[in-house]
């Protein structure tokens, strides 16, 4: 079983990226919260998880143990998959999940795509209480600084939008709300355009 990687990432996409270890490429899947904070250049160290099906083995990665350990702790939840782990970890920041989870608080889990009343509701009921017992908390990195002269396409980002399971017009709505630099990078654009959403 993988439990640690250290390479240099090769390719990065919102959803994947490809580190290479010792001429070795690994995919894994990422939540947004690590994509943005991947550095530009130099060696990165993933904490993964891998997981086992049988028609196939899954890498999931990220930059601290403490977020593949509120990953474990989502997929250990009746009915959340490593997808939907993924997709709540890219909608909300690992320290807010968790206060959310220990508070009880249904309401704030089921504004997240994907997940509805009687998930968010199963989540609190499985997780609160190994939450308070385990005391957890979640340092988690900062953003990564946009590149220098990377041009965002929109197109791009309404795909990726909707990809993450928000509907295409809810996406345009978003992006027409905030203010776009003619220079801004996609991570900035559609950072800006998840506030919006999760509000």
């Amino acid at each position: 079983m993988i439990a640690l990687l250290k390479g240099t990432v090769v390719y990065r996409s919102i959803d994947h990226a490809v580190v290479d270890v010792g001429g070795v490429g690994y995919r894994l899947q990422i939540p947004l919260s690590t994509f943005y904070a991947l550095p530009d250049e130099g060696p990165v160290q993933f904490h993964v998880h891998t997981h086992v099906r049988e028609d196939a083995i899954q890498l999931f990665g990220f930059l601290t143990a403490d977020e593949r350990d509120m990953f474990i702790l989502l997929i250990s939840v009746t009915g959340i998959g490593p997808k939907l782990a993924v997709n709540i970890l890219s909608h909300i920041p690992a320290n807010d999940l968790l206060r959310a989870l220990a508070d009880g608080d249904a309401k704030r889990l089921a504004t997240l795509p994907g997940i509805g009343k009687k998930t968010a509701e199963r989540l609190v009921l499985e997780l609160r209480e190994k939450i308070r017992k385990r005391a957890l908390t979640i340092p988690l990195p900062s953003p990564a600084s946009p590149q220098k002269g990377e041009t965002a396409d929109l197109d791009d980002i309404l795909s990726a939008l909707v990809n993450l399971g928000y509907k295409e017009a809810q996406a345009r709505k978003a992006l027409a709300t905030i203010e776009i630099r003619a220079e801004a990078p996609m991570e900035e654009i559609l950072k800006g355009a998840l506030k919006v959403l999760v509000r």
